[in-house]
């Protein structure tokens, strides 16, 4: 399982805090030293059953200041995933990735579900 993740953030800092209080073993990614690449964000999202938008980081500046949430609604989807390949922060975090899912922000419940 891997753990991708933005270290200075602090849901996940919460997110890890779970994963090792319920002693579940990750492999831990910096999305911003090691940004998702355009293959994986594509697998991650047929994984994942959400909608692309669910991939983005609402929340960032970087979102913000590009004014993306007037752009996404009609953008080309490969547009979209070339976007979220471009930067790290543009990803919604954390992201867990196991074999067969894909858990996307971080809900104690859901992981709760997914992982134990």
């Amino acid at each position: 399982m891997v753990f991708v993740c933005y270290p200075r953030c602090s849901t996940c800092k919460k997110a890890q805090k779970w994963l090792e209080e319920n002693q579940v073993d990750y492999t831990f990614r910096d999305i911003k030293e090691d940004n998702p690449t355009l293959e994986e964000l594509k697998t991650w999202h047929e994984k994942s059953g959400l909608p692309l938008k669910k991939f983005f980081n609402t929340s960032g500046q970087l979102y913000r200041s590009m004014e993306l949430s007037k752009k996404l609604p009609t953008m080309p989807e490969e547009e979209q995933f070339a976007l979220l390949a471009s930067d790290g922060l543009l990803v919604k975090r954390p992201l867990v990735v196991t074999n067969d899912k894909v858990l996307v922000g971080f809900k104690e419940a859901d992981w709760a579900d997914a992982l134990k």
